[in-house]
């Protein structure tokens, strides 16, 4: 929660008003951008008082805030809910990107309100990547453990990973098929199947670097190896 946002409601009605204005801001962010926002805007289509509002939040700042962080939160659980059957950890790639995907063609605000923190907010900008990278590099170190991935820096990798998913995600779920043009408020694409197996097939070549290859030492032979049959 963010530090100047007030004490959760004790009410199931007063949770469900909580929740209903952060929807509302979900939107209204996503559509007008923080400068234009307003707090009229986002009682309106809360169906909320101003009042009723300044009962949860303390200003618009505070509201952008803890949207950042339930976007957050909701995306995280997407994500781990869309990978928890994988049995590898290419198939939690792959499951978990998907998810990604799914999540923020359903919440474009994920895109728009997250960046827009660069300079609204940058503690909640910087809260917001963190909490998922250290979610992967707790599953890239259990992999390397065992040996599902190659001798990788978990830490490098996770960066790595959640910027190709920002960056896939901003081209074609938020822009659709025309580069450089953002699709209208609440519009969104999906990312086509070759370019996600496009994009998966480079993961795997990337998670498996430092596994050795058994094409780079082939098996010697005798025939063509006086030395072979003394190793």
């Amino acid at each position: 929660m963010s530090e100047s946002a007030r004490k959760p409601p004790s009410t199931k009605r007063g949770t469900a008003t909580r929740k209903a204005i952060i929807d509302a801001a979900e939107h209204v962010f996503a559509e007008h951008g923080y400068a234009d926002a307003s707090i009229t805007r986002i009682t309106e289509r809360a169906g909320v008082a101003q009042g009723t509002f300044y009962l949860y939040f303390d200003s618009k700042l505070t509201v952008f805030e803890e949207l950042v962080e339930d976007l957050n939160r909701r995306v995280r659980h997407a994500m781990s809910e869309g990978s928890a059957g994988a049995t590898t950890r290419l198939e939690g790639e792959r499951a978990g990107f998907r998810a990604f995907f799914a999540f923020t063609a359903e919440h474009p605000a994920l895109y728009r309100v997250v960046r827009e923190a660069e300079f609204v907010s940058p503690r909640a900008l910087k809260l917001h990547y963190t909490r998922i990278v250290e979610g992967y590099i707790a599953n890239l170190e259990r992999a390397r453990e065992v040996g599902d991935v190659g001798e990788i820096d978990p830490e490098v990798v996770a960066w790595v990973l959640m910027g190709i998913g920002e960056m896939v995600g901003m081209r074609w779920v938020l822009w659709g098929d025309e580069p450089g043009r953002t699709l209208g408020p609440g519009a969104t694409a999906t990312v086509p199947d070759h370019v996600f197996e496009q994009v998966m097939a480079f993961i795997e070549r990337a998670l498996a670097a430092g596994h050795p290859d058994p094409a780079d030492h082939p098996a010697a032979d005798p025939a063509t190896d006086p030395g072979a049959d003394q190793r």
